[in-house]
């Protein structure tokens, strides 16, 4: 359990640093708690889909990571990305990645803050 929220605070300071340095990857809303809600939300949802969807996609698109000696990983983290900002539009939360680049960018961002996040934050292990 403690691993769970961990990943899911990490998953959240990553989201919001992309947030924080893409004027196109919004977090909408009125006031400050409701927006750190927000937050944990897509997080939330960003690690359910990357939980479920991304190894799917990584097995699927395994002869593209050979072919591009897996710079393709960039694409499927900017799908990932862009699939948590639809499924956050289908709950209601006040998230949004506007267009293919910014999400290729802000999957970066996440994937490098995330994996800092990842390296300080205590683990079960």
């Amino acid at each position: 359990m403690k691993n769970f929220i961990v990943k899911t605070l990490a998953n959240a300071g990553a989201l919001a640093v992309a947030i924080w340095l893409l004027k196109d990857i919004t977090l909408s809303g009125g006031s400050t708690a409701h927006k750190a809600l927000t937050l944990i939300l897509v997080a939330l949802v960003f690690g359910v889909v990357n939980w479920l969807v991304k190894p799917v996609v990584k097995v699927l698109a395994f002869p593209l990571f050979i072919l591009t000696l897996g710079l393709i990983t960039l694409v499927v983290n900017a799908l990932m990305l862009l699939l948590t900002s639809w499924l956050a539009g289908k709950f209601d939360l006040d998230f949004h990645v506007s267009g293919f680049w910014t999400a290729v960018l802000g999957g970066l961002i996440i994937s490098i803050v995330s994996w800092a996040l990842h390296v300080v934050l205590p683990d079960d292990e």
